[in-house]
């Protein structure tokens, strides 16, 4: 029986660990802290239950195959309920929208803006659909180890269908008027790091999942998912070691042989690396020369997705209830996206994101408190790295005040009983995040398919890839595609010796 080697407990490296372990390979898990999970990890403090990374369950189905595929009853392991409305969004000086998958009430809520901004909703939404359609078949899930398979006459054809080539925002102002429409739209391109204003349009397909898919919540919060998939991979005979940091990706005559714990080289036939791509190469792979085109100056100068400042906020009273999503808008969006990607500034009016679990699970907050989760998308720590005590104190205070104005929480600052914070550098320390970059590298389309890191290493045999910053990119369900890929690629290689 072979044995593989998975670098990280994250998603991507769970997922891969399951698949490969179902299918016959004897598979060790090594994973730097105590808990699996990575960035889907959490915070358990006086009785509050936090998430610490992703909190929106989108395509359900992703989360449920690996279960199936293994013969389970995804609600054995994964409980889910469908989350209605599934997002409120908020404007300082225009009335909020909610937003339903039921196209009912989605239409009327269209509606109450314009018949013609109804219609060109709708209409998005069928061309994003097919664009998606085409993606997935053509890219999504497939993997890319050489030029030609990207450059062909299928995946050309393919690529001019998807139109690419525009930006999200301006694409989605070709089919509706109204800004708050556009604003709701455009925000969720931050869901994976990027600009609206730069991203591919291809990237407004997140909206689109959202309605014609719904959302959905796991009992006990996304951690659930992470506890989960590690019960299911020792169940089949797996082995997780915790605590236990991967120090090299051993490489010998082009051929990936171990990795080295300890100074110590533990065999393997062949290693699925889930740590941050650009992390992996500089640091675990110290020797440049194996690395290919990787070498430091590069990894230096790629792209990287924006940053996140997330507060986990006890609350010792109940509010009042409203959605388990909520987005409030900037004033002016655009500076704020400016701010993010272009000045390297802090965001002055930042959008956020607020997220109350304790509203569908009670079991996350002692009786009569509420768990509050606060999400400010910030700069990666090549456009802005001071996060001193002092920077960290004054933009807590600064959100804070922000939460009292915006929101229904008026009084927060009297009832918060238990409070922590990430910042982009906790990101870089807990989780090994490049530039603290919560959501790896920017998908650009210069990073993204066949120029975005291959799960199959290109120069050197045995070593493969999954996890955010490799194809096909980041979010829960498209991190478990790359590991399916990973591991697609590592039954392709065994079958062809």
């Amino acid at each position: 029986m072979k044995k593989i080697s998975v670098v990280g407990a994250g998603i991507g490296g769970l997922t891969a660990a399951i698949r490969l372990q179902k299918l016959g390979y004897e598979v060790t898990i090594y994973e730097k802290e105590a808990t699996p999970g990575g960035k889907m990890n959490q915070i358990k403090a006086k009785g509050f239950t936090f998430d610490v990374g992703p909190t929106i369950v989108m395509m359900p189905e992703i989360y449920r195959e690996i279960f199936t595929f293994c013969g389970r009853n995804p609600d054995d392991y994964i409980p889910m309920q469908k989350v209605e409305p599934m997002l409120e969004l908020f404007f300082r000086d225009e009335e909020e929208l909610s937003f339903s998958n039921d196209l009912v009430q989605l239409t009327q809520t269209l509606e109450k803006i314009s018949p013609e901004d109804a219609q060109g909703y709708l209409h998005f939404l069928s061309d994003i659909y097919q664009r998606y359609l085409i993606a997935k078949d053509n890219f999504l899930t497939r993997s890319f180890r050489s030029f030609t398979d990207f450059y062909n006459p299928k995946s050309l054809f393919a690529g001019v269908k998807l139109k690419t080539f525009n930006d999200a925002y301006s694409s989605i102002a070709k089919y509706v008027k109204d800004e708050r429409l556009r604003k709701s739209l455009a925000f969720q391109t931050l869901y994976i790091g990027i600009s609206p204003y730069q991203g591919p349009s291809l990237y407004t397909i997140i909206p689109m999942i959202e309605l014609l898919y719904g959302i959905y919540f796991i009992k006990g919060g996304m951690y659930t998912m992470a506890t989960a998939l590690a019960r299911l991979f020792t169940e089949l005979g797996g082995q997780i070691v915790y605590n236990t940091p991967v120090s090299e990706l051993v490489i010998q005559n082009r051929q990936a042989v171990g990795v080295k714990i300890d100074h110590t080289l533990v065999p393997s036939d062949a290693v699925v690396c889930n740590a941050d791509f650009p992390y992996a190469m500089q640091s675990l792979i110290p020797d440049e020369r194996q690395r290919g085109k990787y070498t430091n100056h590069k990894i230096e100068n790629m792209e990287y997705s924006c940053s996140c400042f997330v507060m986990y906020l006890g609350l010792d009273k109940k509010y009042s209830p409203s959605a388990l999503h909520s987005i409030y808008f900037a004033d002016d969006f655009k500076l704020n996206i400016d701010e993010l990607f272009e000045n390297g500034n802090l965001p002055t009016d930042p959008s956020f994101y607020v997220y109350r679990p304790s509203l569908l699970d009670d079991t996350l907050a002692p009786t009569g408190k509420e768990a509050l989760y606060v999400l400010v998308p910030v700069p990666e720590l090549s456009k802005y790295a001071d996060w001193s005590p002092a920077v960290q104190t004054k933009y807590r205070n600064q959100i804070i005040n922000l939460i009292k104005e915006r929101t229904g929480f008026k009084d927060i600052e009297q009832h918060i009983s238990f409070e922590e914070f990430y910042t982009p550098k906790d990101f870089q320390t807990k989780f090994n995040a490049y530039n603290g970059a919560t959501f790896g590298l920017k998908p650009t389309l210069r990073q993204s398919n066949y120029y975005r890191p291959h799960n199959k290493f290109k120069y050197a045999d045995h070593l493969y890839f999954c996890g955010s910053s490799t194809h096909p990119g980041a979010g829960v369900p498209i991190v478990m595609q790359s590991a399916k890929l990973a591991v697609e690629e590592v039954l392709r290689y065994d079958h062809a010796e």
